[in-house]
């Protein structure tokens, strides 16, 4: 479901919303391929419509020229991107007068925040020199 995600944004973020077959196919496949970020965010916008088909929601129309998002579209995405947004509102910031600083204080709106998440370094391995079991003679 996160490629119909996928191509929804495309569609919504095209001039009048209309793009060509191709058009759609060549920003998907970049998109897909961008890295972990895209992947992961459409995963989460994903897990709210698990049974999404674009087309039979009439979400996306087609014809001869191509693919437009219809307004029923843009109002589903707008709608699955704030119930994400407000699932992960980032926290705000606080000033402390006592510390003379700002600090990161979590949103307390009586819903469970996620833990931060920490970044693990991968462990470095050590060179050899003269390369991998090289031998001289």
């Amino acid at each position: 479901m996160s490629f119909q995600l996928t191509v929804l944004k495309v569609l919504a973020g095209q001039p009048g919303g209309r793009a060509s077959v191709a058009e759609v196919r060549r920003a998907v496949e970049i998109l897909m391929n961008s890295g972990h970020d895209w992947t992961d965010r459409m995963k989460r916008l994903a897990e709210h419509a698990p049974d999404l088909n674009i087309f039979s929601a009439k979400f996306v129309a087609r014809d001869a020229l191509g693919w437009e998002i219809t307004e029923d579209g843009r109002q589903f995405l707008s709608a699955l991107e704030r119930a994400v947004a407000d699932q992960r509102e980032p926290p705000r910031l606080v000033i402390d007068p006592s510390r003379s600083e700002v600090a990161a204080q979590p949103v307390t709106d009586g819903t469970k925040s996620l833990p931060p998440r920490s970044r693990r370094q991968k462990p470095r391995r050590r060179r050899r020199k003269g390369g991998f079991n090289r031998r001289t003679a």
